[in-house]
């Protein structure tokens, strides 16, 4: 089984107030993380990471250790990953287009406007705009691009969307349950 999710900002004391994270620090973050996390995921699922992991290295090496499943990492614009920790993926690349159950899933930390195979069934999961104004312009575009009929099947699979709650996702979670809140 696949699953996903991005910006989990382990360490960052500041993605509490800013993403209005229901959690009193940043050890009650990953402590909640690493649950509902390892409640999802088993050692043989892979997770692909969208970027963001830790704020923090130690604290994301520690993290790490903790987690289920085959780990895969697209860089997000605060990773700085050790070699340490890129042991405990399966691969790290900046963009990657796999295959989940036939769909092609075009993944990135970064949203983008149109992406290959866009017209012909694929999927675009990204992260990085969290809750912001850069999300709100962002499903504006999508709504454009759905009144002129251009296929706009993407989902923003940071953990603190209300339909990711902090957990990774299966795409097909994410389709159901993300459509309330485009």
């Amino acid at each position: 089984m696949n699953y996903y999710i991005s910006d989990l900002h382990i360490g960052h004391a500041n993605a509490i107030k800013q993403d209005g994270r229901p959690f009193a620090d940043s050890e009650q973050m990953s402590s909640e993380i690493v649950s509902r996390w390892n409640s999802a995921v088993s050692a043989d699922d892979s997770i692909y990471i969208l970027g963001d992991f830790a704020w923090k290295n130690t604290m994301g090496l520690e993290i790490l250790q903790q987690l289920k499943g085959r780990k895969f990492f697209i860089l997000g614009n605060h990773d700085k990953l050790t070699n340490e920790m890129r042991a405990y993926f399966e691969w790290v690349k900046d963009i990657a287009v796999i295959d989940d159950c036939n769909t092609p899933v075009v993944l990135c930390h970064y949203p983008i406007a149109h992406w290959k195979g866009q017209y012909r069934g694929a999927v675009h999961l990204y992260g990085h705009i969290h809750n912001t104004k850069d999300y709100t312009a962002f499903k504006r575009y999508r709504e454009i691009c759905m009144e002129l009929e251009i296929p706009f099947e993407c989902y923003n699979v940071g953990c603190m969307m209300p339909y990711m709650d902090y957990t990774p996702r299966t795409l097909e979670e994410i389709r159901n349950s993300a459509k309330a809140y485009l």
